[in-house]
């Protein structure tokens, strides 16, 4: 089978989901550096357009490109939503008016994201469905909102699906929220503490070039040296080992 017959096999059908299907056909398009045939598009000239030999050239590898674009297209496209297309022309043409058929008025689209909305609200977990399952349903309501112009954080889809799972996954649920929580508040600590070392060790840096240390003694022999308690806690950014700071690594 030639490359160009196995490129068709992997072309994605028009489902009625435009957002999805648009999104696709474009990074198929754009791998094959074609997509400046849709934008801004490939134009004809009339009959009695003056070109030269070189620029009459070129118009015909554009004209060429855009069949195969075309050829694309309506391999895509169902023959029924084709024949409703009036202007296919060109490659540019037949995606503008899928684009106006099924990407619908800023109107529409407005009513299609307050029902989905409606639908991700209400989503909840079936008996006797799976995980994988209902992860599917939640991500494909979530996908649909993003196509439609809302901004699904990560984060809110995580809460969802957290909600609304059936009783017998309650145990999971509260064992994943105390880890997360427990998980959260070593990571903070970890934050702070590590502010805080860089803090100390860059006013420790300074206060060796003006002689003074950050405990308020003068440096000399063993004078203005930090607690040992203090330093116990230091770990170094080097070795990463407690009890010295970088600069005083013996690695």
């Amino acid at each position: 089978m030639s490359n160009e017959g196995q490129n068709l096999l992997s072309i994605p059908k028009f489902d009625g989901d435009y957002g999805h299907w648009s999104m696709l056909m474009e990074n198929l398009l754009c791998s094959k550096e074609w997509w400046h045939l849709i934008d801004p598009g490939y134009v004809k000239l009339g009959a009695d357009a003056m070109e030269s030999d070189a620029e009459k050239k070129e118009r015909a590898d554009l004209k060429l490109k855009d069949l195969k674009v075309k050829n694309y297209l309506f391999a895509t496209i169902d023959k029924s939503i084709l024949k409703t297309i009036l202007q296919k022309d060109t490659s540019a043409q037949l995606w503008e008016s899928m684009r106006r058929k099924y990407q619908g008025s800023e109107r529409v689209q407005r009513a299609q994201l307050q029902a989905l909305r409606r639908e991700f609200e209400i989503l909840e977990m079936k008996e006797g469905e799976t995980i994988v399952e209902y992860f599917l349903r939640v991500m494909t309501v979530a996908n649909n909102m993003r196509n439609n112009g809302k901004a699904m954080q990560d984060i809110q889809i995580v809460e969802k699906i957290l909600r609304t799972l059936t009783k017998r996954f309650n145990y999971i649920v509260d064992e994943l929220q105390s880890s997360l929580i427990v998980h959260e508040q070593k990571f903070r600590r970890r934050i702070d503490e590590e502010e805080h070392v860089l803090k100390v060790t860059q006013e420790e840096r300074s206060g060796r070039g003006r002689g003074k240390n950050t405990f308020g003694g003068y440096r000399g022999r063993g004078r203005g040296k930090p607690p040992p308690a203090y330093k116990a806690a230091i770990e170094c950014f080097k070795c990463h080992k407690k009890g010295h700071f970088q600069y005083e690594c013996p690695d």
